[in-house]
């Protein structure tokens, strides 16, 4: 009898168990992934505290599920190395994309590092960012290849490898980077992903497995977060000591490096580091 009474016990305690996990799942509209189990939506929103703020033109455009869905299609991305080396590879990535999009400004609420993703286009573009020297992907003609997306990706010949390989007409149609929340985050990952020589991809410098040529010895690229800002934007940010842009890129990374407790590890700046 008492036998039978702890079965039925054990038995309602496993439905309820049962129910209040479908619970649980039903609350979140995105499936578990390696990513997600680092960044949860709490933690992406204490990140990113004023992105759908009014003040910011990107509201509502950069959501958590569209970062998460976008990083299944990158299983390498902050799922190599220790979970040291996995956290800090995502607190630089998501430092470096804050930078590009950032609103915020020096006594901004929360301070200047809380207001990244603020952006989804390049404001005021000095160009229509159209090399047309490069024969392998050419300007379509009437569109510029201005910054768009959480990476703020530039140039034609950029534009047109993202779309290749990720399957969108990048020199045709580059406004769908910043009119589809989840291309967008694709296109800013893609960038970091992949090695494009003589640069390495921003993902192998910061799992450690970057190693430096001759001519990345000569120019002094030493590998860290400052590498990585080189690879992005080196040719007006880097070797230029004490730089505005650059300390915006480290603040950023500091912060998230706190909110994820890890260490930023060396060489943060590329002051000293010429361009690739």
């Amino acid at each position: 009898m008492a036998f039978s009474f702890l079965s039925s016990l054990l038995f309602v305690f496993a439905i309820l168990l049962h129910s209040t996990s479908l619970v649980t799942e039903a609350r979140s509209s995105v499936p578990p992934t390696p990513i997600s189990h680092l960044v949860s939506e709490e933690l992406f929103d204490s990140i990113f505290l004023h992105k759908d703020d009014s003040a910011c033109p990107a509201k509502n455009f950069y959501t958590y599920e569209s970062f998460i869905t976008a990083s299944k299609r990158f299983p390498g991305f902050g799922s190599s190395g220790s979970l040291s080396t996995r956290k800090r590879e995502i607190a630089a990535f998501l430092a470096q994309i804050s930078h590009e999009t950032t609103g915020g400004w020096a006594t901004a609420p929360d301070g200047p590092y809380a207001w990244g993703l603020c952006f989804k286009e390049e404001v005021s573009p000095q160009s229509d960012y159209c090399d047309s020297s490069n024969k392998e992907w050419p300007c379509y003609p009437g569109k510029t290849y201005k910054g768009r997306g959480p990476i703020q990706l530039s140039w034609n010949y950029n534009y047109g490898p993202a779309g290749k390989a990720l399957g969108f007409d990048g020199l045709r149609n580059p406004d769908v980077v910043s009119n589809n929340s989840l291309i967008a985050f694709k296109t800013a990952l893609w960038f970091w992903m992949t090695e494009q020589k003589p640069k390495p991809s921003c993902h192998n410098v910061m799992i450690g497995k970057y190693v430096p040529t001759q001519a990345d010895i000569a120019a002094n690229r030493t590998a860290g977060y400052g590498l990585v800002t080189n690879i992005i934007n080196g040719g007006l940010e880097c070797g230029i000591p004490n730089d505005s842009r650059v300390n915006d890129r480290i603040g950023y990374f500091k912060r998230y490096a706190t909110l994820f407790n890890v260490d930023t590890g060396s060489n943060l700046d590329c002051a000293y580091q010429n361009s690739f």
